[in-house]
């Protein structure tokens, strides 16, 4: 399975989450260029942990599926969780870890005084996986996207420089995790249907005749409807990017570009998904190159901010799901 290919503890730390990051996601390794070292150094072994304990739950590697012996969908098991659990847990309190990635993940934690709230709290996210959650609603979906990706914003805004009690800040770093999260769960659809995850909300999918199920989902004469709550969860998606915005230029200037280039890269995603209507999914959506450039470009120049944004109180938040503070 994923952990077994990943135990050699005689790899080089660094070197080790370089190589992860370059295969597992160049628009992040492309992005993480702008930084400085220290903080590039820091960032990639964050990914490298977390890519690390995403395949041991899905069965993957470096996000790409690998066969069951059956050919059946992989099932998340509450042994993969314990194990991920317990060399955390080891990683953050200096106790023997059984994979480099959680030496990734104690060096990350050492240099920056993350608290240990915040790696925990992304594999509560695994967590609701294994126990095969129900999305009812909004704020259970809102819930899952803060544990699988907000709180990944919230540990790289940490790894920027953002103290780990600037609330105003990490919440704001929280929604563009959110914002992230939402559009994946809109572009991935079907494919999540296909291995029986459901994250749209059950109740925007009932009010519109089709039941949170797999098959419903998959079943084309719904299309119309799925992608009308997809639409639904697209705008709510917009709410926390325009959220996020304030907090980006918080930044240090340079992480700032990197991160608006992002947030606009992946904003994009959702335009094409409204672009193609109910075919939006038999493809995946995806931004041009030369497109994701552009966006890059646009995107540095919204995020140029200055030493002097620190000092500034940030505009109030709307109304949106809040974290609990640590």
């Amino acid at each position: 399975m994923a952990r077994a290919e990943h135990m050699g503890k005689g790899l080089d730390i660094a070197e080790m989450s370089r190589e992860t990051i370059a295969k597992g996601s160049k628009s992040f390794a492309l992005a993480s260029l702008l930084f400085r070292p220290n903080m590039k150094r820091y960032a990639h072994m964050l990914y490298a942990w977390c890519r690390y304990c995403d395949d041991v739950i899905d069965g993957q590697n470096l996000g790409f599926a690998e066969e069951t012996p059956s050919g059946a969908p992989h099932i998340p098991q509450q042994s993969d969780l314990d194990y991920l659990r317990r060399n955390t847990l080891a990683a953050m309190q200096g106790g023997e870890v059984e994979a480099v990635q959680f030496e990734a993940l104690r060096t990350v934690v050492e240099a920056t005084d993350m608290p240990d709230e915040h790696p925990l709290d992304l594999l509560r996210g695994f967590e609701m996986d294994v126990q095969g959650r129900r999305y009812d609603t909004l704020e259970d979906t809102l819930e899952y996207c803060y544990h699988v990706a907000g709180v990944v914003g919230v540990m790289m805004a940490i790894i920027m420089g953002v103290k780990p009690d600037d609330e105003d800040t990490l919440n704001r770093a929280a929604d563009l995790g959110i914002a992230f999260q939402l559009t994946n769960i809109c572009r991935d659809i079907i494919d999540d249907a296909e291995v029986s995850r459901v994250y749209l909300p059950g109740d925007w999918l009932r009010a519109r005749g089709v039941p949170a199920t797999p098959e419903a989902l998959l079943d084309r004469q719904n299309r119309e409807a799925v992608w009308d709550v997809a639409l639904q969860v697209l705008a709510e998606a917009d709410r926390y990017y325009q959220s996020s915005g304030p907090g980006v230029r918080r930044l240090p200037i340079r992480a700032g570009f990197a991160v608006a280039a992002a947030r606009g890269v992946y904003r994009d995603i959702g335009r094409v998904v409204r672009k193609r209507g109910t075919e939006a999914w038999d493809v995946r959506a995806r931004t041009s190159r030369r497109r994701k450039v552009a966006l890059a470009g646009l995107g540095c120049l919204q995020g140029a901010g200055s030493k002097s944004m620190f000092f500034l109180r940030l505009p109030p938040r709307p109304n949106l799901w809040t974290r609990h503070a640590t």
